[in-house]
């Protein structure tokens, strides 16, 4: 499907914005260009849109736990999205923008950033293999780590990020 950007803007079906200009300035990284219109047109409707699909997802957990009984015992599973794209690029800032957004939906009552800088190598083993200057590119994560993390998420092991990686 093709959306301009009026027609994807309009999606948001009459949600407010409730970010403020200063929010949207604290929320950016250095050298992002994103404004209060970018946000209001882009990432409302994908937070609204998000929200749509972990409401739909609680429904039918909810529906399939009523539909089993004392069987029924599903849990939430946490939702996750993730964000990709290369080094620079603004990732951190399309985080953080969506964190603030789904965080203020009444349905979202906790909302958690994990960033992958918790999974970089630590910096003696990037000098050794000699990745000093790919560090940020995927050669330079623990995959394993970061895969195995994202694995107990999933299954309902909730457990902490390891801390960002010394540089």
């Amino acid at each position: 499907m093709d959306l301009t950007r009026a027609e994807w803007s309009a999606l948001r079906d009459k949600t407010p914005l409730s970010l403020s200009a200063a929010e949207v300035e604290q929320l950016r990284g250095l050298g992002d260009v994103i404004d209060l219109d970018e946000v209001r047109d882009i990432y409302l409707p994908l937070s609204r849109l998000l929200n749509l699909y972990v409401g739909a997802t609680d429904g039918l957990r909810g529906a399939l736990n009523t539909f089993l009984g004392e069987k029924g015992s599903q849990s939430g599973t946490p939702f996750v999205i993730g964000v990709a794209g290369s080094v620079a690029v603004g990732k951190s800032t399309v985080a953080r923008l969506l964190r603030a957004l789904l965080s203020r939906w009444p349905e979202h009552p906790r909302v958690e950033l994990v960033t992958t800088d918790g999974f970089l190598l630590p910096t003696k083993e990037l000098q050794e293999r000699g990745l000093m200057s790919r560090k940020g590119f995927p050669e330079s994560y623990d995959r394993r780590a970061l895969t195995r993390f994202v694995a107990d998420i999933k299954a309902g092991k909730g457990r902490s990020p390891p801390p960002s990686t010394p540089t």
